[in-house]
C-alpha cells in the first residue's frame, strides 16, 4: 500500500530512467504519470510499494517502513494528479489517512479543480478514521462507500459529514466504486489500496495501471504481497480473477536504490 504521510519530499530528489531510455536524468513525474487525455470514463489507477521480495508492509505493519523519500515525492506527484484517492478502511485505519491536504506544487497539476483531490473510503462497518469524515473541505468532501448493513447510526452520523454511498448486499464491489466516481465525474482515480482492495479491482477487470515502488529491503514470508489473499480468505475477493491480465512496461525510474515501476494494462 503507498506510504500516506503525505510528508514532504527533499527538493533535490531526481528520477533516473532505466526504461524506455536507458540513462535519461532529471525526468518530470509529473509528465510521466499524466493520466490519459480526453477520459469518458474513470481511469484506475494503483500505487503501491514492496519490499525486493514482494512484501507490501514493514516490520511495524506499515507501509512506511519501505518508503522513502522518492515514494512520497511520488506519492505526492501521483496525488495531485488525481482526482480521488480511493482506499480501504482498515489501510485507511492502520495508515491513519485523513483528507489530503492541498500543497503550493499542485497549483498548476490542478487547474480548474479543487485545490486537493477527494477520498473514498470503502467499508463495510464503517469504522472509518474520524478525520477523514469531519476534516476534509467542503470542495473536497470525503465520500464514504458502504453497504444496506452498516450499522444504521453510524451511517447516518457519517452522512452529516460526508458523502454516504450505501449499496445493498454484504459488500461494496469494484464496480460499485467506479460507477459512484463515474456519476461524480472523478474520473481520474488513484487507489492506495491495501492489498484486498487492489485483489478485488484485478479479479474485476477493473485496474487500468499499477505504479510500483520496489524498496531495497527483503522482509521474508510473513508479510501481505501488494496483492493478498483468494477466495476463502478473510476479506479478500470472493471469486479470484478468472484470467491473468496482461500489463506492459511503460517506464521504469529509478533513485537512491528504489525502482519506480508503471505498468498499463495492455
Amino acid at each position: 500500500m503507498a506510504n500516506s504521510t503525505g510528508a514532504s519530499a527533499p527538493a533535490a530528489i531526481s528520477f533516473r530512467e532505466l526504461l524506455p531510455e536507458p540513462g535519461a536524468r532529471g525526468v518530470d513525474p509529473a509528465g510521466a504519470y499524466a493520466y490519459p487525455v480526453g477520459l469518458d470514463r474513470p481511469w484506475v489507477r494503483a500505487n503501491m510499494v514492496a519490499s525486493a521480495d514482494g512484501a507490501a508492509v514493514g516490520t511495524t505493519g506499515s507501509s512506511r517502513d519501505l518508503s522513502c523519500p522518492a515514494d512520497r515525492r511520488l506519492l505526492g506527484i501521483l496525488r495531485g494528479l488525481c482526482d480521488v484517492v480511493v482506499v480501504g478502511a482498515h489501510t485507511a485505519r492502520v495508515e491513519n489517512y485523513g483528507p489530503v491536504r492541498p500543497r503550493p506544487a499542485w497549483e498548476h497539476l490542478r487547474a480548474g479543480r479543487p485545490a486537493s483531490p477527494r477520498v473514498a473510503v470503502v467499508s463495510r462497518s464503517m469504522d472509518v478514521p474520524e478525520a477523514l469524515l469531519t476534516e476534509a473541505p467542503e470542495d473536497a468532501r470525503t465520500l464514504v462507500l458502504t453497504t444496506d448493513r452498516a450499522p444504521a447510526a453510524r451511517r447516518a452520523w457519517a452522512a452529516e459529514h460526508a458523502d454516504v454511498v450505501v449499496v445493498e448486499g454484504a459488500s461494496v464491489t469494484p464496480v460499485h466504486v467506479v460507477e459512484a466516481l463515474a456519476e461524480r465525474g472523478l474520473y481520474r482515480v488513484l487507489t492506495e489500496g491495501g492489498p484486498h482492495l487492489l485483489a478485488e479491482f484485478v479479479a474485476a477487470g477493473l485496474l487500468d495501471e499499477l505504479c510500483l515502488t520496489t524498496s531495497p529491503f527483503l522482509l521474508g514470508s510473513g508479510p501481505p504481497r501488494v496483492v493478498a489473499g483468494g477466495p476463502g480468505t478473510p476479506g479478500a475477493p470472493e471469486h479470484g480473477a478468472a484470467r491473468s491480465t496482461p500489463v506492459r512496461l511503460a517506464h521504469l525510474l529509478e533513485s537512491d536504490g528504489n525502482l519506480f515501476a508503471r505498468y498499463l494494462r495492455n
